[in-house]
């Protein structure tokens, strides 16, 4: 039935935190806590078990971690996960790991009814768990038997110049389709143009998550810092709670305006920067996320007449973001993930936009 509460699988080994966060959840009449699992093992077999709505998942765990816990669930159970974790820099780096490894949020661990934002930050878990639970989950098979990429018939670009920044977006799945990307990346004949990156994620998350990718690639990934000039090889990441843009004479924008529709950092808002300052010369990748952030900057894109990807549906953890991009016929190539880092490198060569 439509109005039946969603049913949470708590995984927390610290009786103390398991406690509070089950306190917290069960605040709320569209939640229920139908399980608690103190360590991974446990919350592999409560899922299998009990096929609950969502699973909140630890990292730091006896026997098993989350990360490992999140890997064999989206392998042997497919079921929306969130990791809650405490703002720590070695959680930071693992978190980001479990978002590879198919956890679609990561969230700050409510400290405790004594803290200020204690129901600021409760309010905010239960928001997140009732959306992320709405999310249609795919079985994550080991990539050891991942089948090949199918080729893509790419449309006829838009310019014959090799893009001068390559702007790019997203909410859900994001962080692990951006490690994707900047791996294949890394080690190109020809280095890319400054690549800019908008990516919706909690507060706190952003320079570990600028850590992360680095890990990724060889290119340089950084926090983006106000007016300075982008260079070619470097990754510039949109920092917490800021919109990034770009000048007219090409420097980083970073600014605290308003949230558009909800979201800062913003894609409209980095969208619509990169086609004010660049326009033809502009390549934008529009990811997996939910929403329709993004679609109004991609217009001006693609007015401008810059290029524009999505990735396609069937790699997309959540096809919101791409969906209305492809649907408003604005994308000029729709892309597995899994090709979208071969087809930047062509769209990057000298000799023009060829496949």
């Amino acid at each position: 039935m439509k109005n039946e509460p969603l049913r949470i699988l708590v995984a927390e080994d610290s009786p103390t935190a398991r406690r509070l966060l089950v306190e917290i959840l069960r605040t709320d009449p569209a939640l229920t806590v139908v399980g608690e699992a103190r360590d991974g093992v446990e919350a592999v077999e409560l899922c299998q078990r009990l096929r609950p709505s969502l699973v909140t998942m630890d990292i730091q765990m006896p026997r098993m971690d989350g990360l490992d816990a999140t890997r064999r669930i989206m392998t042997e159970a497919p079921t929306p996960v969130v990791v809650v974790s405490t703002l720590v820099e070695r959680d930071i780096h693992t978190s980001m790991a479990a978002l590879r490894a198919g956890a679609l949020a990561v969230l700050q661990k409510p400290v405790g009814p004594e803290s200020p934002d204690f129901e600021a930050e409760s309010r905010r878990l239960r928001d997140t768990l009732k959306a992320m639970a709405q999310v249609k989950v795919v079985r994550r098979w080991p990539e050891r038997t991942a089948a090949p990429p199918v080729p893509v018939e790419a449309t006829t670009p838009s310019t014959a110049r090799p893009p001068s920044v390559l702007a790019m977006a997203a909410s859900t799945g994001g962080p692990a389709a951006m490690y994707r990307i900047l791996s294949d990346l890394g080690g190109g004949d020809v280095p890319p143009p400054p690549i800019l990156l908008v990516q919706h994620i909690a507060l706190g998350f952003g320079s570990g998550l600028a850590t992360w990718l680095g890990t990724a690639t060889s290119l340089r990934v950084k926090v983006a810092e106000d007016g300075e000039p982008l260079l070619a090889g470097t990754v510039y990441l949109a920092p917490d709670d800021k919109h990034l843009g770009v000048t007219t004479d090409h420097r980083a924008q970073v600014s605290g305006a308003a949230p558009i529709q909800g979201f800062r950092p913003s894609a409209n808002w980095l969208f619509r920067a990169v086609a004010g300052a660049y326009g033809r010369a502009s390549l934008s990748v529009v990811l997996t996320g939910m929403g329709q952030d993004g679609l109004d900057g991609i217009r001006d894109v693609h007015q401008a007449g810059g290029h524009v990807l999505a990735q396609d549906e069937a790699t997309s953890i959540v096809y919101g973001m791409p969906g209305v991009v492809v649907g408003a016929n604005l994308a000029h190539e729709v892309l597995p993930l899994g090709q979208i880092a071969r087809r930047l490198q062509a769209l990057f060569q000298p000799a023009g936009r060829g496949p």
